[in-house]
């Protein structure tokens, strides 16, 4: 019981610093990025993305934390984290269409100092990297989801062997009651036979 109290406790921890950091990610996203301009906000971009990655590790170790902690509460906990997941999908999604819209800009700037010249420029450069970046956070999307499927599916395979388990030591219960009744019925029996010799013998005396 030790354990699933520190499993809980952990738990609780762990989702302290998560909600701590999911503040920040939301300022970071609809608040300092908008407000920022050139490399500033090309920095707030980075490190956004920095408190994506330590919050989805955070969620990670949250995930460890559920197997410790009383099977009565598991599925609450278990929804509590989907909940997260779901928030961090979004935050994920903010921030690549604010990556994308600093993206815009910059092509917008070296066009017009371009003079709207045809000539490859830093903007395509940018352009083609973060296009690729794209490319790369929605292929990482994809596999966490993946990821997070195996993971539902290993919790319910659990929970499945939890309540199997749980159900064969009720029959192994109830199977040793049924045996001490029957040993306890043939016992009687015994005894029913003996007193029925032992009156028979007085009746012929």
């Amino acid at each position: 019981m030790a354990a699933n109290n520190a499993g809980s406790d952990l738990f609780e921890s762990y989702e302290q610093d998560y909600i701590t950091l999911a503040q920040d990610i939301s300022k970071s996203i609809h608040s300092l990025i908008p407000s920022a301009t050139g490399d500033g906000k090309k920095q707030q971009i980075k490190t956004a993305q920095r408190q994506i990655e330590e919050a989805d590790e955070i969620l990670g170790q949250m995930e460890i934390e559920v197997f410790n902690t009383p099977f009565s509460i598991r599925s609450r906990l278990q929804a509590r984290l989907r909940s997260y997941r779901t928030d961090l999908d979004q935050f994920r999604r903010d921030l690549k269409k604010a990556a994308a819209g600093h993206n815009q800009e910059r092509q917008e700037l070296f066009g017009d100092r371009t003079g709207g010249s045809s000539a490859f420029s830093p903007s395509d450069l940018d352009g083609a990297a973060m296009d690729q970046r794209t490319r790369l956070l929605a292929g990482t999307e994809r596999l966490n989801d993946s990821s997070r499927r195996l993971q539902d599916s290993h919790v319910l395979a659990l929970e499945t062997e939890t309540v199997g388990a749980g159900i064969l030591a009720d029959l192994r219960t109830q199977r040793e009651q049924i045996m001490h009744t029957r040993d306890t019925l043939m016992e009687a029996d015994s005894h029913i036979d003996k007193a029925q010799r032992t009156i028979k013998a007085m009746a012929r005396r």
